[in-house]
């Protein structure tokens, strides 16, 4: 969604924007070049892979990579000398480097291990969480962060198998997901999809993270800045559109999230579920 994107949240030349969501780079290139020389955007990225591409891709741009999480926003401003900044960008989603490495667990093929970590110097993989974790705990998880009413029926197969699986691989998983389904019995998506959501929101603590960003963003942008967040299933637009909300320091820009066009829905299918939310700093 990057024309709505740049539509919607209108960075200018001499702009500080941010970047809390680098992946490969693509959104961070187009604010690169709106803001200009004068401007400067600082990208973050949790994966170290991705901040690595990154710091090569944008070395003679207006970037600043670092490798945080876009809830340590007050922090990096106060190490920069930096108030607030005019414009905030979060694409909740999955890069596509993510997806297509075997080792990293995201993807339903994948052969390596279940790990799902965006950052993987800290913090447990899901499969261990998958070992420790008791069978009421996981489906409470499953169902919380997944949405997935036979949350309790793939908790009961988990408990049942992790004791002859000891590292779970990715194919390995989706396949014991999916198996829990009577056949026939699923919709258009993939089985495995909502399990493998509800892993990587627990693995990643994703939806504090947000919370925590959220409840920051404020203090942290200028009188008339813009904060637009692009997410990708119900709980995070959820969290979104309630602090948007529940601020009477943000005007609502977008009453309605913005969605995919149906020339970028043929191109990426991916873009389906994406729902884009923008706010605009009252004073």
């Amino acid at each position: 969604m990057a024309e709505e994107m740049l539509n919607w949240l209108c960075p200018g030349p001499a702009e500080r924007v941010v970047d809390g969501t680098c992946g490969g780079g693509g959104h961070t290139a187009l604010l690169a070049e709106r803001v200009g020389q004068a401007g400067r955007v600082l990208a973050l990225d949790r994966d170290l892979d991705a901040v690595a591409r990154a710091q090569v891709r944008f070395r003679d741009r207006p970037v600043d990579v670092e490798h945080a999480s876009y809830c340590q926003l007050a922090e990096l401003f106060a190490q920069r000398g930096w108030r607030q900044v005019d414009k905030v960008l979060l694409d909740l989603g999955l890069s596509s480097d993510q997806l297509a490495s075997s080792e990293r667990g995201f993807s339903f093929d994948a052969a390596g291990e279940l790990d799902m970590r965006f950052d993987v110097t800290s913090g447990e993989p899901a499969w261990r969480l998958l070992q420790r974790t008791s069978e009421r705990d996981l489906a409470d998880l499953i169902f919380r962060f997944g949405e997935e009413r036979l949350s309790r029926r793939i908790a009961r197969v988990i408990c049942q198998r992790r004791g002859d699986v000891q590292r779970w691989s990715a194919r390995q998983f989706a396949d014991l997901v999916r198996g829990c389904y009577p056949p026939g019995r699923h919709d258009r998506i993939d089985p495995a999809t909502r399990t493998f959501q509800a892993l990587r929101i627990a693995v990643n603590n994703e939806l504090a993270r947000l919370e925590d960003c959220l409840r920051a963003l404020p203090d942290l942008v200028v009188s008339g800045g813009r904060v637009a967040i692009i997410s990708f299933h119900s709980l995070e637009d959820r969290i979104v559109k309630w602090a948007f909300r529940n601020d009477e320091r943000w005007e609502i820009l977008t009453k309605k999230p913005v969605t995919a066009s149906p020339d970028e829905l043929e191109r990426n299918p991916r873009s389906r579920s994406a729902k884009l939310r923008v706010a605009q700093r009252r004073f």
